[in-house]
């Protein structure tokens, strides 16, 4: 908590407006989409390239918030019995508020990690082995951030024994920042790589960045390996404990002496404290980054005390991370949140903000495992998880653990609940199978083991999985986002199953983020979406006078493309005596839907006519912006749209919105964009142009197994029509996809490329319905293992050119009996 007159005292903001000065603050905020118990928060304006916090005070005023640090001088009459604090940068004031809790704390230890890669799994495993010996502090998930680390420092209290907090950065003078908020008193840097290699001139000016966040730290514990990262922390003559894994002269050696297939065997050759001694040690995996991490904590425990035999017992119980929330299609029509991996308090509010954006279905429901290890008296912490749901507005709770048998009265707010002593108890109950159209939440501490409950709450389809990366779809919809003028307002597409993603997911991900329309091609994706609790203005594509009484029912705005159309829709508004927003769709040069320019004037006497009928906008589509040898006739497209609009508006005498831009044109032609811009297959990742492809992250993931495993002799042939015939012995594999699930059979014969343990393999024969065959010849596998189809590491823009297609053909083609899995991380 922070008490207002020592708020003042730390950021020396001036005072806009003061209603209540004896306010105490117990919680930061920066986005409106997240708030937890407004009455005690504090909100910060921040105002970002596209977006300005400042706009959304209002509604924070509206949910309870009565505390407010803004930039702009804002009109307080409207928020009486707020207090109003301005600043000249947010973003440092919450920054600076957060650097005071830690100076609160200064006698707690605190591990900072920082590096290129793999700072949330050491950060999550050493937290775990760090148990129970001290109760630890860290960054939910991967809040590594600006705005992410000092809202994970403001999370310290005094029943903490132990802060673990990673720092990321992206550019130049970020790190100074960080350091000063989480002030590390040990750190470890985990390697360096590419990662936002654009923020720097080179490596060693990111090595040096990153490095300051070391600077007051009483060791810094890394891999001497990384020659880069030695000789600048050499040269920085900071207090150094090393380990190695090619022999060279450290503190540690870790020497590999045994591999098999669920773990390896290593030595370890101490070299501190004045002696020398070598342990025999056990990991429980075999996968190089996963080896290099175990390295890293078994480092940090050994030289902050701990026995080898203590280390040994806890690497035994590390399990893989997942540091994302799934959502899963789920039994009887309802959505599954798995994020079963841990049950701290600030992963909670992380992953209830989740299930409170999610609007597919009305009905949330938590299904929670005991909260271990806080700290915290026992009813104090169940009245705040009572407080915390109830302010959710969570439906139902499913109660699992001895804690929560215990303190079930607290929960009587919650309309519907039941509670169980063991996970078991609950698997063995009816209660596992009453869900239907809901959105379920399933988080547990991991002694609960409740994937067991994830795995039957999922819905059960084959082993083929379309994996959506929503943090990805953000990325890029931000990307684009910051190539348009601030006026500029955003389309989305999300006809076609959203693409091949998931219609409603990706609506619903667009929703929160605040797109300004969402376009489909036909009224019932359009219904479907309002269905599923999108308000958002809809734009349909193709409509028919079937679709009338619909488009008015479920407020969508149809595209009005011909005469006959504009015609039928005017008498139908007339005779039902009903209003409706239409778009214009105009001909200038596609040659597929829309009105000709020697239309117009018959066009504007039908509207004038009526009083029930107004143009939201006029757009038109671009036959050729991906391509530079079709510009002239991009701009002769483009001035034929100006001209027509001209026209329209001088006869109809009022303003509407004008698009002609698509994501190829986005990047291509900044000078049309307008009032507002299309995107579509931009948002999923391909840069149509080709121009700026890597600023885009790959969103999808087509996923499956190789089912059996089997030899074939030299000149046996392999799948039907006999196409496939082995030039030698081969090795080959049966993997779980096929036509019927939108693997094309352009891909048979060699023509398609997978991924098998990083290895590309061909198809060997035809692609049959279900499954298709593949040739394991040159890359260790096993039955069971994953098969990449595409994704990161399968470029689908070369995947489709191999079948002459294009990438909207190969994300559309996925079929829907194939499951999608939605995550964040």
């Amino acid at each position: 908590m922070i008490s207002i007159s020592e708020l003042k005292k730390v950021i020396n903001p001036e005072v806009l407006h003061l209603a209540k000065p004896d306010f105490t603050v117990e919680y930061l905020i920066s986005d409106s989409r997240k708030v937890n118990f407004a009455h005690t928060a504090l909100f910060f304006a921040i105002k970002g390239q596209r977006q300005d916090g400042h706009t959304y005070i209002q509604n924070l005023y509206e949910q309870g918030v009565r505390n407010f640090i803004v930039e702009d001088r804002i009109n307080f009459n409207n928020f009486k019995d707020a207090n109003i604090f301005k600043v000249a940068h947010s973003l440092t004031a919450m920054q600076q508020i957060a650097e005071n809790k830690r100076i609160k704390y200064d006698n707690l230890d605190i591990l900072g990690i920082t590096g290129s890669n793999a700072k949330t799994i050491i950060k999550e495993w050493i937290a775990q082995m760090l148990m129970p010996e001290y109760l630890v502090v860290k960054n939910p998930k991967s809040y590594n951030s600006q705005i992410g680390v000092p809202l994970s420092v403001w999370q310290i209290n005094e029943n903490h024994t132990f802060g673990v907090f990673e720092a990321g950065i992206s550019k130049q003078n970020e790190m100074q920042n960080l350091q000063n908020i989480i002030k590390p008193t040990y750190g470890i840097f985990t390697n360096i790589g590419s990662a936002h290699n654009e923020g720097f001139l080179d490596l060693k000016q990111k090595i040096e960045e990153k490095s300051k966040l070391f600077l007051q730290c009483k060791k810094v514990i890394y891999c001497n390996d990384h020659s880069e990262i030695n000789e600048h922390l050499i040269h920085l003559n900071l207090p150094r404990f090393t380990w190695s894994q090619t022999g060279k002269v450290a503190d540690i050696n870790f020497n590999l002496e045994k591999i098999t297939e669920d773990e390896i065997q290593i030595s370890i050759i101490l070299n501190f404290k004045n002696s020398l001694q070598i342990f025999d040690f056990y990991i429980p995996f075999n996968d190089t980054a996963s080896i290099e991490n175990v390295y890293h904590c078994i480092a940090f425990l050994l030289f902050y005390g701990f026995s080898i035999e203590s280390i040994q017992q806890k690497v035994r119980f590390l399990k893989p991370v997942s540091m994302r929330l799934e959502l899963k299609q789920a039994i009887h029509s309802s959505y599954i949140i798995d994020d079963s991996y841990n049950n701290d308090l600030a992963g909670l509010t992380m992953a209830l903000d989740f299930l409170t954006n999610q609007n597919q279905k009305q009905l949330k429901t938590v299904v929670l495992s005991d909260v271990l290890e806080t700290g915290m008296n026992s009813d104090v912490l169940y009245m705040l998880l009572s407080e915390t749901l109830k302010e959710k507005n969570i439906t139902k709770l499913i109660g699992i653990g001895s804690h929560f048998f215990e303190h079930s009265h607290y929960f009587n707010t919650i309309s519907k609940t039941s509670f169980f002593k063991t996970t078991e108890d609950f698997l063995e109950s009816s209660a596992i199978t009453d869900f239907e159209n809901e959105i379920i939440l399933v988080k547990g501490a991991r002694v609960f083991e409740f994937e067991k409950i994830v795995k039957k709450l999922e819905q059960k389809s084959h082993r083929t999985v379309f994996e959506i990366n929503l943090d990805a779809l953000s990325n890029n919809l931000n990307y684009y986002r910051n190539k348009l003028d601030a006026k500029t307002k955003i389309m989305v597409m999300v006809k076609s199953f959203a693409y091949g993603a998931g219609s409603l997911e990706v609506a619903n991900l667009l929703q929160f983020h605040r797109v300004d329309y969402l376009c489909v091609a036909y009224t019932d994706e359009g219904v479907a979406l309002r269905k599923a609790g999108i308000l958002l203005p809809i734009m349909v594509l193709n409509i028919s006078t079937d679709d009338f009484y619909i488009l008015t029912q479920f407020k969508l705005e149809p595209v009005v493309y011909s005469i006959k159309i504009l015609e039928e829709l005017v008498e139908y508004l007339k005779s039902k005596n009903l209003l409706m927003s239409v778009h214009l769709e105009l001909e200038t040069g596609m040659n597929r839907l829309g009105i000709a320019e020697n239309e117009l004037n018959e066009v504007v006497t039908i509207i004038l006519k009526s009083d029930k009928l107004s143009i939201s906008s006029v757009f038109s589509h671009l036959a050729g912006a991906d391509e530079a040898h079709f510009e002239d006739y991009t701009q002769t497209q483009f001035g034929k749209l100006l001209k027509s609009c001209v026209i329209l508006e001088n006869k109809l005498k009022y303003k509407f919105l004008k698009h002609i831009l698509n994501s190829a044109g986005i990047v291509r032609y900044p000078e049309m964009q307008l009032d507002m811009v299309r995107l579509g297959i931009g948002l999923y990742g391909v840069e149509a142009n080709g121009l700026e492809q890597k600023y885009l992250q790959n969103v999808g993931t087509l996923k499956t197994i190789i089912t059996q495993i089997k030899k074939v002799r030299k000149g046996e042939s392999i799948g039907y029509s006999r196409k496939g015939v082995a030039l030698d012995d081969l090795t080959i594999g049966i993997m779980a996809i096929g036509y019927g699930d939108g693997y094309s059979r352009g891909f048979s014969n060699g023509v398609g490329k997978v991924l098998v343990n990083n290895v590309l393999v061909p198809v060997i024969g035809n692609v049959c319905m279900d499954m298709t065959m593949i040739d394991l010849s040159k890359v260790k596998a096993k039955e069971g293992d994953e098969v990449i189809v595409f994704g990161k590491n399968i470029d689908i823009n070369e995947m489709a050119k191999s079948i002459q297609t294009i990438p909207y053909e190969i994300f559309t083609s996925v079929s829907e009996r194939v499951k999608r899995v939605f995550y964040t991380e």
